[in-house]
């Protein structure tokens, strides 16, 4: 009977040691996953977003923790967000309330499944606990610098054992921040849009990112980077899943676009100028005068202001505040007056016009297509109100 007794507990040992031998080292219950969403229709979610989903089956587990959030009903956050004081935070919230937004607006999600060791995980997973405390969760956002998708690769990459190492994603030549942004703009139609941004963003969006840099930049090029990424010497990258499968939404083409609508303003005031000797004509050249060049003047207003007042660099060395004048608010309270200064201040308005269209390809910022016609009512309008200024001191002299 012992040695009977003996040999089934040899055989539970044996079992054990082979149970042992057969379990995989990363026993935990912990996946997390990077996920993707693609670009929505709004401006806002016109770039895509990213977030981390972390899963615990053992627990019952599934939130979603998330880089993206700010909080619009503060009464001066227009007032930060002209200057570039924009506090996102890291919010959690469940799995099944965030994808409900990408589900209603038919967005595809795609999660990529992180292959962490299990020590890894859970270092992570407290990494993120520990971030979305009241006392570290803000953040201060900078667009190309340090947003929700740069605070998400980030994150992931300084808790794995080994470095992360990606694979070059960019295209020879390398686009800039700039035509990444177009990327997406003209995608969607959003020609409106990307002109804005072409007025106010300045030379500096014209950079060309590293690799490292344009992987942290865009929800895409994160993915992308992620795709092909290694740590020690396996990919970083399980597997991936589609949690939502929709084909890219695109917004309706929009009516004129801003190329179109200045060239046919260019036409209209030209017809107009062959006509400036009627006084209807006279009279309403006069007032287009008056509200073009204020309008011009209020735009140069707002891009020194952005230029100066921001805290981060992206609305600095613009060069279209060279033909959005700050001055031209000033100016226009003297086009009717008999001040001599006048017609040089115009004359040397169309002469920096002449200078930017000899010179738009080779600008070393890329300014939108649509200044185009507006250079040309800028350099024909300011060139006559030199002319007839000068032409109308002549005769005065004369006389």
């Amino acid at each position: 009977m012992l040695m009977k007794r003996t040999a089934i507990l040899f055989l539970f040992l044996i079992c054990g040691f082979v149970s042992q031998a057969q379990t995989p080292a990363d026993s935990c219950t912990l996946e997390i996953s990077l996920l993707t969403c693609a670009p929505g229709t709004e401006l806002y979610s016109i770039f895509g977003h990213t977030a981390i989903r972390v899963q615990d089956t053992h627990r019952g587990m599934d939130i979603i923790y998330n880089y993206g959030t700010f909080d619009d009903s503060d009464p001066l956050f227009y007032v930060r967000f002209t200057r570039g004081i924009m506090t996102y935070s890291l919010s959690v919230e469940t799995f099944h309330d965030f994808m409900q937004e990408y589900e209603y607006e038919h967005r595809k999600v795609v999660a990529q499944v992180l292959d962490l060791t299990c020590a890894e995980k859970s270092q992570l997973y407290e990494s993120l606990r520990t971030n979305s405390l009241e006392e570290n969760r803000f953040y201060p956002y900078h667009f190309h610098r340090d947003n929700c998708t740069t605070r998400a690769g980030r994150i992931i990459e300084s808790n794995t054992k080994d470095p992360v190492r990606f694979k070059n994603i960019l295209p020879v030549p390398g686009p800039s921040y700039r035509d990444m942004i177009h990327e997406y703009l003209y995608r969607q139609y959003q020609y409106w849009d990307a002109f804005g941004i072409d007025l106010f963003l300045g030379m500096n969006l014209d950079m060309k990112p590293t690799n490292d840099e344009a992987i942290h930049f865009l929800p895409d090029y994160l993915f992308m980077g992620m795709d092909s990424a290694i740590t020690g010497n396996k990919p970083l990258i399980a597997r991936k899943k589609i949690l939502l499968n929709f084909p890219e939404t695109t917004s309706p083409a929009a009516g004129l676009t801003p190329g179109a609508a200045y060239s046919v303003l260019l036409l209209l005031v030209t017809g107009l100028c062959f006509l400036r000797t009627k006084p209807a004509v006279a009279r309403v050249l006069l007032i287009f005068d008056i509200v073009f060049f204020s309008l011009l003047g209020g735009l140069g207003i707002l891009m020194a202001y952005l230029w100066l007042g921001r805290v981060d660099d992206v609305c600095r060395n613009n060069i279209n505040i060279l033909w959005a004048l700050p001055t031209h608010t000033a100016a226009v309270f003297f086009i009717r007056k008999k001040t001599a200064w006048i017609k040089y201040y115009f004359l040397i308005t169309a002469m920096l016009a002449a200078l930017l269209l000899a010179g738009f390809p080779w600008w070393p910022q890329s300014m939108n297509p649509a200044v185009l016609p507006l250079l040309g009512i800028i350099l024909f309008r300011s060139f006559l109100l030199y002319k007839n200024r000068n032409h109308a001191e002549k005769s005065f002299v004369q006389g």
